[in-house]
């Protein structure tokens, strides 16, 4: 059993998403952002970046989603949700992980950075018109490498798709536009996946019971 530390509407929801993907038993805890827990000693033991998610295993703690997703698919789902070491599939599949983290995704959590997550004397305001025009262009790059096809890597879904739909999904919910045909449909085509929407619902049920 992996014990998942989260929050709603965050990165975790991608490891929660994978988990639920290949039918993997797990206990979520919250980690309420806004009370600050991420910020206790008891958290930072867990991960001294104090961000979540973090995925605790039988040999120890993990960080960053995109590391997390990989290790669970490599452990329990080999050539299911990701391409076999060594292969060129598995090669794309490293380079559209890293393509979404560090250019898709980046210019939201700079965006996200400047509204709310930095000290307010650190943020700067002009940082969002930045933002929106390093995501319209990384968007631009992601289209033409999408294509046509069906996932990031061809046929096969992967968890690159995970990371990549989430993103896609924050930036709706950021105001940006997927403004491309083949993006808009590959996002609602992923992002109706079962085992997405029950990780979602699962996420906020714990927060419900959080609050109450």
């Amino acid at each position: 059993m992996y014990t998942l530390y989260g929050y709603p509407k965050t990165r975790s929801v991608r490891v929660a998403w994978a988990l639920e993907e290949i039918g993997l038993p797990y206990e979520y805890k919250v980690v309420n952002l806004k009370a600050g827990e991420h910020l206790n000693s008891a958290f930072k033991t867990l991960n001294p970046a104090t961000k979540i998610p973090v995925l605790v295993t039988e040999e120890g703690a993990l960080s960053e989603s995109a590391a997390i997703v990989t290790f669970l698919a490599e452990k329990h789902a080999m050539e299911e949700f990701i391409p076999a070491p060594g292969t060129f599939a598995r090669g794309l599949y490293e380079q559209m992980m890293v393509f979404a983290v560090t250019e898709l995704e980046q210019p939201l959590w700079s965006k996200a950075k400047h509204t709310f997550a930095l000290p307010e004397q650190h943020r700067i305001p002009q940082m969002q018109d930045t933002a929106a025009w390093e995501f319209d262009r990384a968007l631009t790059a992601f289209s033409l490498l999408l294509n046509d096809k069906e996932y990031v890597c061809g046929s096969l879904f992967t968890m690159a798709d995970i990371v990549t739909a989430q993103v896609l999904s924050w930036a709706k919910g950021s105001d940006l536009d997927l403004k491309f045909d083949n993006v808009k449909s590959y996002a609602e085509r992923v992002l109706s996946r079962p085992a997405y929407e029950k990780a979602w619902r699962n996420e906020m049920a714990h927060l419900s019971k959080t609050d109450t």
